[in-house]
């Protein structure tokens, strides 16, 4: 009975995995990067593609909201790269974000 039940609600278009998925991810990508997202999603099982895309400039707002200022020490860079690695960016996105060499 409950099968029919979630069979018809997919039918309707009221139960969707692909919304589900679309919302959380809108919803986490303010404060995590894609990496932390497709966890996210896959311990909820829901498999889903996340995209790159914008990771940049998120992750940019990310670390103006945590830390005023530029990095003035390799430490310091180190701590916000780490930072940002917690949050599910790309070790790209961070080096382009924070110069690394």
């Amino acid at each position: 009975m409950l099968e029919a039940l979630l069979d018809d609600l997919v039918l309707k278009k009221q139960l969707s995995d692909e919304r589900y998925a679309e919302a959380r991810a809108h919803w986490l990508a303010r404060k995590y990067g894609a990496a932390r997202i497709r966890q996210d999603l896959a311990a909820h099982g829901v498999v889903a593609q996340v995209s790159h895309e914008g990771d940049l400039e998120r992750a940019r707002q990310i670390l103006a909201r945590k830390y005023r200022g530029i990095a003035g020490t390799r430490e310091e860079t180190a701590r916000r790269a780490r930072f940002l690695q917690s949050r599910g960016f790309s070790f790209e996105v961070i080096r382009q974000l924070l110069r690394f060499s």
